[in-house]
């Protein structure tokens, strides 16, 4: 109730006011739903680790820890499980991809944020993003009969072999541009307009605001980009299956084949494999260290983007 006398100020009756929010109907339910989905997501990595640790312990059984983290030799038919030559093939293949992917993608992603006009960002965008929708095994047959053909063009039939680690690490690189470019693009685009605006009236010319300000600015989500890109091409299956190779090889020659740890899941997961077999047993130790450095990522990722982001913001 407000009252008005003469001049004096006027008596507000603050309870008459109500702050108090009522719940909708339903909405418990729906809060409820939402939490059930977030549980569901946290309760599957717990149950699919429970499953790697609890068969890898019986593969731990039989083989030392010693031997399989630093053995040079993975052959499971002598009975010799030492991962390097998994890991090499896998880092190798990673590292070719993201040579590609990191700079076209952050070339791109420059372009699509500072240059383009919303007409052509309308249209580059999605032509861009249709090379994530494309299966990945049509990316391995593509690195096997057109890159593995274009490599042994160049640098001769002796010297690159049929199945090679580049054809596969530069398919990757294909099929992670979109990821990257996408991520890095949404980054550029969140800087604020005034870092620009203030860059312009200093004198600086557009690309040196693109690289000097909106970059640096943007370095947390780039990172991010960067990292998850890492993750999708380490976890990578299909490429490297078909075209990478089929048989452990310790080598740092790229056009040499080599089998990578997922090639190698999917080779003998695909066979006659007699159940708690040691090489049975093998897959989940494998499949637990990609967890493993997959979680080793993700925290470096997270680490990376609270420290920049306490700088820029």
């Amino acid at each position: 109730m407000v009252s008005v006398k003469g001049n004096t100020k006027p008596d507000i009756n603050f309870k008459t006011f109500s702050l108090t929010r009522h719940p909708r109907p339903g909405e418990g339910i729906i809060q409820g739903f939402l939490f059930f989905c977030a549980a569901l997501s946290i309760l599957t990595t717990i149950g699919i680790l429970y499953v790697l640790l609890k068969e890898s312990l019986l593969f731990f059984k039989h083989v030392r820890i010693i031997e399989f983290v630093f053995g040079t030799k993975w052959q499971p038919m002598i009975e010799s499980f030492g991962i390097l030559p998994l890991v090499s093939a896998t880092l190798m293949t990673t590292t070719i991809a993201m040579i590609i992917a990191i700079p076209l993608g952050l070339s791109v992603a420059i372009y699509l944020s500072e240059y383009a006009t919303p007409k052509t960002r309308n249209y580059l965008k999605p032509t861009l993003e249709v090379l994530a929708g494309i299966p990945t095994v049509v990316y391995g047959f593509f690195a096997l009969t057109f890159i593995t053909s274009v490599l042994r063009g160049i640098f001769g039939n002796n010297l690159v072999d049929i199945y090679n680690t580049s054809s596969a690490g530069i398919a990757m690189g294909i099929l992670i541009l979109p990821l990257i470019s996408s991520m890095s693009e949404d980054a550029l685009s969140a800087v604020p307009r005034s870092l620009r605006e203030a860059a312009y009236a200093l004198g600086a010319t557009k690309l040196e605001t693109a690289v000097k300000v909106v970059v640096p600015a943007a370095i947390s989500g780039l990172a991010a980009a960067f990292i998850l890109g890492i993750s999708r091409a380490i976890g990578e299956t299909m490429i490297v299956a078909l075209a990478a190779g089929a048989g452990p090889n310790l080598t740092l020659n790229p056009f040499k084949g080599a089998e990578t740890m997922t090639g190698y899941i999917v080779r003998i997961s695909g066979g006659d494999l007699s159940y708690d077999s040691i090489d049975y047993n093998s897959i989940f130790a494998i499949g637990l260290v990609l967890f493993l450095i997959t979680l080793v990522l993700n925290i470096i990722s997270q680490r990376i983007v609270h420290h920049f982001r306490e700088v820029y913001e």
